[in-house]
């Protein structure tokens, strides 16, 4: 009897030797990553560096900007792990994941789920996920495309008339974001409105309502613009990293941007084109029966509710720029709440010029509109400004990631 526990006490301590001695199998992670993406550089620098560190620890790149293939694979992981696919890089180990890089919280946390698969039972959800496949299949699909050439990183300069040269790398989200917005902001389609609006409360002998009323109308606008850029930008983020799609909105900013050029040249006056004088009019009668209702509930509401038509209505007229300031939005990895952060900072300075107009007019009793001249000048330069984004979205879009 004791000579057989001593025996087993030596089996084992020997095949606990054993598994000390020998090292870990080869422990494969999985990165997904797109070209030119500056978090993914800096999470494929930790990367090396923990290849260097762990022998045993091979890393497995993808990219999925350019390549199709790789896209559905990133969908086929992401969706078999429960993960949002908004956005790279996203690294799988074992059978966990990791979205994004923050320099700070990132790397400790891979480094200790690699450490962890590595000490002990590790399932690859990567392989399970990609059961049946044919590895050479995978290695066809999982064919990165190379890294940007150094002398292509250099090529960051662009120079735009009346605007100069701009370094795209440097020209900080906050700054596009101030930039697109307020050239959004001159709008004629729905200035017009406002000015009308004006010119009925001027008329008014109750300030207070006046007030009211007019800020009602600004507001309402200002949500209108939010409900229709959140909606494309969850659209945009639920569609995922998609080429084609991108390559959409980048002919649409070139469409959209030619056509404010040219209507920089043709339309002298500065007026909107898509509004006709037979729905100003309709228009005109809906804010004069409003303005006149006895009960102030009732013309409240009533602002609102045509400050939601109007914008609905003439929205066409901003040539396209929320669904293209989107676009460029969802390409910057970012936590939710900023993305609702950027469009709310986008509205503030879209509706600048509208706050402005209507205070000088309650304070000095006089209608102040934005002169031909500046309207037909801002049209110019926003549509410059989506020419650029519109040539960046197709061929350079990581110029367009900030950070």
């Amino acid at each position: 009897m004791k000579r057989s526990f001593v025996l087993s006490f030596v089996l084992i301590f020997l095949s606990a030797v054993c598994c000390f001695a020998n090292p870990p199998d080869t422990l494969d992670i999985h990165l997904f990553y797109g070209e030119g993406c500056p978090h993914c550089k800096k999470e494929e620098l930790h990367l090396q560096l923990l290849e260097k560190r762990f022998s045993n620890l091979k890393v497995h790149r993808y990219e999925v900007y350019y390549n199709d293939s790789n896209m559905e694979l990133f969908r086929r992981i992401a969706k078999s792990l429960e993960a949002d696919v908004s956005g790279v890089p996203f690294l799988v180990v074992g059978n966990e994941y990791v979205v994004g890089f923050d320099e700070t919280t990132t790397p400790g946390i891979i480094t200790a789920k690699i450490e962890k698969c590595l000490a002990g039972p590790c399932p690859d959800s990567f392989q399970i996920t990609l059961e049946g496949r044919e590895k050479t299949d995978l290695a066809l699909n999982a064919s990165a495309t190379p890294a940007e050439s150094s002398s292509a990183q250099k090529e960051k300069i662009i120079r735009i008339p009346l605007l100069g040269e701009i370094d795209v790398y440097s020209f900080s989200l906050p700054m596009l974001t101030i930039v697109m917005g307020f050239l959004d902001g001159f709008n004629p389609c729905a200035m017009w409105t406002l000015l009308f609006l004006i010119s009925l409360l001027l008329g008014m002998k109750d300030k207070r309502k006046m007030w009211i009323l007019g800020t009602a109308f600004i507001a309402g606008s200002a949500l209108v613009y939010f409900l229709f850029m959140a909606a494309w930008l969850n659209l945009i983020l639920l569609l995922g990293l998609v080429l084609w799609i991108r390559i959409t909105i980048g002919i649409l900013a070139l469409g959209s941007g030619m056509y404010s050029v040219r209507d920089f040249w043709v339309n002298k006056e500065g007026t909107c084109t898509l509004s006709g004088n037979v729905r100003r009019q309709q228009i005109y009668e809906k804010i004069k029966a409003i303005i006149n209702q006895h009960s102030f509930v009732l013309s409240l509401c009533g602002i609102i509710l045509l400050a939601f038509m109007v914008n609905l209505i003439e929205i066409v007229c901003s040539a396209g720029f929320p669904a293209i300031y989107t676009q460029v939005l969802s390409l910057n990895e970012l936590p939710l709440w900023k993305y609702y952060a950027y469009i709310v900072l986008y509205i503030v300075f879209f509706m600048i010029d509208d706050f402005f107009v209507f205070v000088t007019a309650m304070i000095t009793f006089e209608i102040t509109g934005m002169t031909t001249k500046y309207v037909r000048y801002a049209r110019l330069i926003g549509g410059l400004t989506m020419l650029m984004i519109g040539i960046l979205l197709i061929f350079r879009p990581q110029w367009l990631m900030f950070g």
